[in-house]
């Protein structure tokens, strides 16, 4: 077999291998930028001074895709009954496609846990930016490039995510439920979901930068006690930014947001806001 000097072309099956192999690496990008990203303790009741696992699902609600590397972190925080307290990243573990950590707990009460990412820039053709939009629940931008006759057009994306899991510790209820963390994009429930039973309503604030945001599409679903899937849904906030989750089977929910903009005179087309808050309901 001869040997192919270092300026040589490469050979049809090695050009075909190349190409294979950038258009899987293209795919996987395309993929990683559609990806939910979920907080999933192992149980979300828990007793006082015992341990929590969190899984950190970057994919799915039942399946991680992706890790997140301890350097994209922004924050990484829990928001207990007496204060907040700021997670030890030496216990963010990375192994294969998942990253975990763990939190301890302490005295009773609604203990809520956080995670923020940096900023991350991918860019895509756009029949991949227009699919993407489609599927992840983000239609307010595709119906203005429609419109705009901007649908043939690539789109660099600066998109960052910030995630909470609810964790109730003893039997006590706390109200500290309610208290934002200061994220860009971030969903706070009204009513204390561990308060509430199947059947029930909770009605959770779409906040952006602070602020709430009004006709924001809110996507919710999770996993039955039975670990069947509970269906997708979605629903609008209102003027108020205020968005209410029918409850309609105990489980473990999840509910989540992309909040997207077009940035003019940046140096990206969009930037997108994901959040997304679990809890499980008894």
């Amino acid at each position: 077999m001869p040997r192919r000097t270092r300026n040589s072309p490469p050979s049809r099956s090695g050009a075909r291998a190349l190409l294979l192999g950038a258009t899987l690496f293209l795919t996987a990008v395309t993929v990683a930028a559609a990806h939910d990203l979920f907080l999933k303790p192992t149980r979300f009741f828990a007793p006082e001074n015992s341990e929590v696992r969190v899984r950190v699902l970057n994919g799915t609600f039942t399946k991680s895709e992706n890790s997140i590397a301890r350097n994209r972190l922004a924050d990484a925080s829990v928001l207990t009954p007496v204060r907040r307290v700021a997670l030890d990243t030496a216990e963010w573990s990375v192994v294969g496609d998942t990253s975990t950590f763990h939190v301890h707990t302490r005295g009773a009460g609604t203990y809520i846990i956080g995670a923020s990412t940096r900023p991350s820039v991918i860019a895509l053709s756009a029949d991949d930016f227009n699919l993407y939009l489609k599927d992840d629940g983000i239609p307010d931008i595709l119906e203005a490039r429609k419109q705009a006759g901007e649908l043939g057009k690539p789109a660099k994306e600066r998109y960052h995510k910030h995630v909470k899991a609810m964790l109730q510790v003893g039997t006590t209820r706390s109200n500290h439920y309610a208290t934002a963390l200061g994220y860009p994009a971030e969903i706070v429930p009204m009513e204390n979901p561990y308060s509430l039973s199947s059947g029930a309503s909770l009605r959770v604030k779409t906040l952006v930068d602070g602020k709430p945001v009004g006709n924001q599409l809110v996507v919710y679903g999770g996993l039955t006690a039975a670990d069947a899937g509970i269906e997708a849904k979605n629903v609008r906030s209102d003027a108020q930014g205020v968005a209410t989750i029918p409850l309609s089977t105990a489980g473990t929910w999840y509910i989540k947001f992309i909040h997207m903009v077009k940035v003019p005179r940046d140096t990206v087309d969009y930037e997108s806001k994901w959040a997304s808050l679990t809890f499980q309901v008894r």
